[in-house]
């Protein structure tokens, strides 16, 4: 059974070229993203542009309303009221996480991830949020710990639901981050040779026993999710499953290779909007 998964995953390989046109030297962020939307328009005319921002669910009526209507009282929100009250919370400085940062921390979550040219490397959201509690005399929470930094990740970005993504890859130092992040996402690895674009690229909108593959565009304006009712996962925790699952080593959460990743995986969402903090099952 494994084998004729893996199989019907690599099938037509050679059609992921066309998806991978972009992945050349003379390639741009907006280039990149073109040829994916054009790849994925064609593959599936019938799916708007904008519904991408369901991942999976755009392809199934059925999921999707069913996702709508668990949407309506989400099982989660006693967790985002957590992380609420951590962003409320005054730092040891007496100041909150609000002061620290640009309009309050409001509709800012669109623009990350953004290379810092002070600091040389590609920041995430959590850096954010990991220099503003060492600057107000706190220490930083680890990157992969749901109960701090993830939840109080996820009420940060229901501050920019809505907003629409807009990365910026501008300079030499950050278009090298972009096609390192690049790079990782087409590059097979681990024991069974898979890259992340076999299954978000070629495969998206596929089935892999009776789950949907979601593509790329749209994925990362929906993260963190919640799991099942109120396991949180976040995006990088979920790069880390996905190496896992290909049996190749992960890079640890907020590594230059798994930021760099989220560099550009997130620049292949620019224009769409961002979906905070959503159910997944």
């Amino acid at each position: 059974m494994k084998q004729k998964i893996i199989t019907k995953l690599l099938t037509g390989m050679a059609g992921l070229g066309i998806a991978l046109g972009a992945a050349t030297a003379f390639a741009t962020p907006e280039s990149d993203r073109q040829e994916l939307i054009k790849y994925y328009t064609t593959k599936y005319p019938n799916v708007k542009l904008e519904d991408y921002v369901y991942g999976a669910l755009a392809f199934d009526a059925d999921s999707k309303a069913q996702y709508d209507a668990i949407m309506e009282f989400p099982p989660y929100l006693g967790e985002i009221d957590k992380g609420r009250k951590m962003w409320e919370t005054p730092l040891k400085s007496g100041k909150t996480y609000a002061q620290c940062m640009p309009n309050g921390g409001k509709d800012i979550a669109g623009i990350y991830p953004q290379f810092d040219e002070a600091k040389g490397k590609v920041v995430v959201l959590k850096n954010v949020i990991n220099d503003c509690r060492v600057a107000n005399g706190e220490e930083p929470y680890e990157f992969d710990d749901g109960k701090t930094m993830g939840l109080l990740t996820a009420y940060m970005r229901t501050l920019s639901d809505g907003m629409l993504t807009n990365i910026k890859v501008e300079g030499p130092k950050a278009t090298a981050a972009y096609e390192a992040g690049k790079k990782t996402f087409y590059s097979r690895s681990g024991q069974l040779n898979f890259a992340c674009a076999s299954c978000h690229v070629q495969n998206g909108g596929n089935r892999l026993r009776s789950e949907l593959l979601s593509p790329v565009i749209g994925q990362t304006t929906h993260w963190p999710v919640f799991r099942g009712g109120e396991k949180l996962t976040t995006l990088q925790d979920r790069y880390k499953g996905c190496f896992k699952s290909v049996r190749a080593v992960a890079a640890g959460a907020g590594s230059e290779t798994l930021n760099n990743l989220e560099y550009f995986h997130s620049a292949m969402s620019n224009g769409l909007p961002m979906k905070a903090s959503v159910f997944r099952k």
